[in-house]
């Protein structure tokens, strides 16, 4: 599938996920930047990421003290093409996964540890 479907696909599935939030969480995830990559465009400019990656918490989370720069503003990246491919292709296996991992990283923002996150059934 082509990245500007998914990429429409994507961004639904997240809006709808926020919405979905207790009131408190949602405005809590207002001040995190959401952007949905490729990973192929990405591999080449930084060798540091995992190429299997689907997505990635960075920056300062939210009980961080405010950031001095914009490079430390917090951020998700769901990397769509790898999440396809996890999917097999398969549409609603896609839209959940988009979901969880997408939640699962909103956890890290919010400052729950990789253990935090697993025990609600994010990981």
């Amino acid at each position: 599938m082509q990245f500007p479907r998914l990429l429409n696909i994507a961004t639904k599935v997240v809006k709808d996920t926020l919405l979905s939030l207790p009131t408190n969480i949602r405005h809590e995830a207002e001040d995190c930047r959401i952007e949905f990559s490729e990973m192929d465009a990405l591999i080449d400019i930084d060798e540091d990421l995992d190429p299997d990656l689907l997505g990635l918490f960075e920056g300062n989370t939210r009980s961080d003290p405010l950031p001095e720069s914009p490079d430390e503003m917090p951020r998700i990246r769901l990397f769509l093409d790898n999440l396809w491919d996890e999917c097999g292709g398969e549409l609603s296996t896609y839209r959940h996964e988009v979901r969880i991992t997408f939640l699962h990283e909103l956890g890290h923002y919010l400052g729950l540890d990789e253990d935090e996150v697993a025990e609600l059934g994010l990981a």
